[in-house]
């Protein structure tokens, strides 16, 4: 029996389980369970500690291994679990031979220094198992020091897989069968940066499609919408089979929280982006992370955050509510009252649904072709999902007619 992967956080976590589960299998393990875990907020600490105990009851005699960057950045706490047999860092898990050892041993945590990684090579995943689009990872680390974040201390300093290695995976992906790529990093308008030549994102987007042209579909996940360059504005542009929704990093609407949380964008970066974007591309969609109740945060500050989605325009929100993370200045910064956070944190969520909706409604009467994700279930080129009625196979394309809305999808009926 093959190792299970329970995996925790982002796309670049989801395409790393692809390389562990390919790596535990290269070292023979089998009957484990590996958390791949989360660290950007308390809540995932929470959640990946409750899910390991609830998975040693359910499997008294399964060897248990914990990843990922809750583990790597606080492995003691997982080491002190009675549940766990090993923990890994998130350069080791990786590595085959890791999936061998400790295992009966007595070492139990094999967690190395973080920021002595210099280089981040391609994992060569070559399936994903029940998706319809493949995650490929061409970078990992962050360079900024966000006061609110952790997530360079579990994924060290910014580093870029080669272009040359980034194509020959999505050729690899493409012959597997996957219709859509999705470039994956922690800071993905980073890429290059540290490469010889230095390339930008733009112009490894322009390569992919360029040098992969059976490739139908390629995304881009999160982006710092300031680093991006001309290059990649001109494949917005000019690509057609570069989709057109894009997910920011904005975290909130109000300058000075935004200074306070070191970012390097204004409320009227996020503002002009969409606008520009939008000129290029008239049916981009965006999405954007927002953090709720940010130390200091006064209600005019919350409001402005609440204005921004109308403003730029958002679509799709990822409302996180602050989590103060230890060893980062915003956790010693004066604490909101956890109530007004959890309550500005729904006003957000409130406002995303109805921005969504009427996103949704705007689609009604269109035809709209579909990457196929599961029977009945496809995504539009701005990622709305669609339930549709008729047989279609998942990885494979249909076209639909948009014909209502739901909560949380459009509805609609082949017509192609």
């Amino acid at each position: 029996m093959s190792a299970e992967i329970v995996t925790f956080g982002c796309r670049l976590n989801a395409y790393e389980s692809e390389a562990m589960r390919a790596r535990a299998a290269e070292a023979g393990l089998e009957g484990a369970i590996i958390f791949n875990t989360c660290a950007v907020t308390g809540e995932a600490v929470r959640q990946s500690r409750q899910a390991i105990r609830k998975a040693r009851r359910a499997n008294p005699g399964a060897k248990i291994i914990v990843t990922g960057c809750a583990a790597q950045t606080d492995p003691a706490r997982y080491a002190g679990m009675p549940e766990v047999d090993l923990v890994l860092g998130n350069i080791e898990k990786l590595e085959t031979e890791s999936y061998a050892f400790g295992l009966g041993a007595a070492e139990r945590v094999r967690v190395n220094d973080i920021m002595s990684v210099r280089e981040t090579a391609a994992q060569f995943v070559d399936s994903f198992e029940g998706r319809a689009r493949a995650f490929l990872q061409v970078q990992n680390g962050c360079d900024h020091r966000c006061t609110f974040c952790i997530i360079p201390f579990g994924r060290g300093n910014s580093r870029s897989v080669p272009v040359g290695a980034v194509i020959g995976e999505a050729r690899r992906l493409v012959e597997a069968g996957f219709a859509e790529l999705v470039l994956t990093g922690v800071d993905l308008t980073a890429y290059g940066a540290d490469l010889p030549g230095t390339p930008t994102l733009g112009q490894l987007v322009q390569k992919i499609l360029k040098l992969v042209p059976e490739l139908k579909r390629l995304r881009i996940s999160s982006i710092d919408s300031i680093e991006a360059d001309d290059t990649l504005m001109r494949a917005i542009a000019e690509e057609e089979r570069l989709m057109p929704h894009f997910h920011l990093s904005v975290q909130a609407g109000d300058d000075m929280i935004l200074k306070r949380m070191k970012r390097r964008h204004s409320r009227r970066d996020t503002i002009e982006f969409c606008e520009t974007v939008r000129g290029l591309r008239p049916d981009a969609a965006f999405g954007a992370d927002l953090i709720a109740g940010f130390p200091t945060e006064s209600e005019a500050m919350h409001e402005n955050s609440l204005a921004l989605v109308d403003e730029a325009g958002l679509t799709y929100l990822h409302v996180f509510p602050f989590s103060p993370r230890e060893g980062t200045p915003a956790a010693r910064m004066p604490q909101l009252p956890r109530q007004t956070v959890k309550a500005r944190a729904a006003a957000l969520r409130a406002k995303g649904e109805g921005a969504r909706g009427a996103y949704f409604a705007s689609l009604a009467g269109s035809d709209q072709e579909l990457l196929v994700e599961e029977n009945g279930i496809g995504r539009t080129p701005s990622f709305a999902p669609v339930q549709f009625a008729g047989a279609a196979e998942p990885g494979g394309f249909v076209r639909a007619r948009i014909t209502g809305t739901a909560a949380a999808h459009l509805t609609g009926e082949i017509v192609s």
